[in-house]
């Protein structure tokens, strides 16, 4: 049970990451740091839109519309730090059972 926990911790901060990365990345576009028309960007741009568009859909719907402000990375991470929680305190208790 600790192995899948654990491995379940290793994917959630994954996520986080990618989370993150995008983040800055969409920064970096938006400030006209990097351009999307370089194919590298555009590639790693539209593999983490895919990766992450299906964590960010059902928050969307639910969330209010802010106009240009998207909040649902920020609700995503608020989750996986919740998740992160609930399985850390389960590792903690199978290890001292």
């Amino acid at each position: 049970m600790t192995t899948i926990l654990e491995i379940l911790q290793i994917l959630l901060n994954l996520v986080w990451w990618i989370i993150i990365v995008q983040a800055i990345l969409s920064w970096l576009i938006a400030f006209n740091v990097i351009n999307t028309s370089n194919d590298l960007v555009r590639n790693v741009w539209n593999a983490l839109g895919v990766m992450t568009e299906p964590l960010y859909r059902p928050i969307r719907r639910i969330l209010p519309d802010f106009g240009a402000l998207d909040l649902s990375p920020v609700v995503v991470l608020v989750i996986l730090a919740i998740l992160d929680v609930v399985i850390r305190n389960q590792l903690i208790a199978a290890a001292g059972a």
